[in-house]
């Protein structure tokens, strides 16, 4: 029995709900985390998505900004939110599910962006990113006995040299930059997280999940960059059938700048 889990940046849930809807028709995946929905929790589109068969919906909502939700077509428990750097933001969102006998603990993540200027003395949201990614740090696969984990979600870091168009026209651009890089890659080694997209595409390929609005013609440019990741504990590294990127929603009417990207796992 296996099960399918897909996580997007939607920028703005509401404003985008009909390529959700085309997504899910088109790809069907079991559970579906979406980042930066940007709607409160009482005006969050319910209604459109348990039509498509997702009964359980668990939301963490923050007008205008941020925001995370996770909705499945397995019931879902425990669910936990965390106020990284206790500033009040709307971006994490965590709970239990389970397939064939194994209980999971699914994390979802909005990393912030941190701005355009990477120095924490003159840019106060690089210094969050940083200090956000610190928190994560804390973060284990196998903190709970007998629950394996999975964590997806818009961590806006490249980490790899090839998650990146160019390197080394890069490395001073936040998102990429050796002081993210290293902490991100440090939150997967302290925590025994698996980077499940790059155990399916060697390390030398290029991967991206994110193309700028700012390219005149992104899919010409092809200027990406990989800022959306699927992690996992260990025992579930076997069990990794496929990772596929949605890159045509890219292209999509009114389209996010991020894609869906769907993990699916046989159990």
């Amino acid at each position: 029995m296996g099960f399918s889990i897909a996580t997007w940046n939607i920028n703005s849930v509401r404003l985008r709900m009909p390529i959700v809807e085309q997504f899910v028709m088109q790809a069907r995946p079991d559970i579906l985390c979406l980042q930066e929905t940007k709607v409160p929790n009482e005006l969050f589109p319910y209604a459109p998505l348990r039509a498509l068969g997702y009964e359980h919906i668990i939301i963490h909502g923050q007008k205008g900004y941020h925001g995370v939700a996770i909705a499945s077509r397995f019931p879902l428990t425990e669910d936990h939110r965390q106020d990284y750097c206790n500033v009040g933001d709307s971006r994490h969102i965590s709970a239990i599910f389970e397939r064939s006998g194994r209980r999971i603990r699914l994390h979802n993540f909005y990393v912030p962006a941190g701005g355009d200027e990477p120095d924490r003395n003159i840019n106060p949201k690089f210094g969050h990113k940083l200090d956000f990614i610190e928190e994560m740090k804390k973060l284990h696969a196998d903190a709970e006995p007998n629950t394996s984990a999975i964590l997806v979600g818009d961590l806006n870091i490249a980490p790899l040299e090839h998650d990146v168009w160019s390197h080394k026209q890069l490395l001073k651009i936040v998102s990429h930059t050796p002081v993210e890089t290293d902490g991100l890659i440090d939150v997967m080694k302290r925590g025994a997280w698996l980077d499940l997209m790059r155990q399916q595409v060697p390390a030398s390929e290029k991967l991206y999940t994110w193309w700028s609005y700012r390219a005149k013609d992104w899919e010409a440019a092809d200027r990406g960059r990989r800022l959306d990741h699927i992690w996992s504990s260990s025992d579930l590294g076997p069990h990794l059938q496929r990772i596929e990127i949605l890159k045509a929603a890219r292209g999509w009417d009114r389209p996010s700048d991020h894609v869906p990207v769907m993990a699916h796992f046989d159990l």
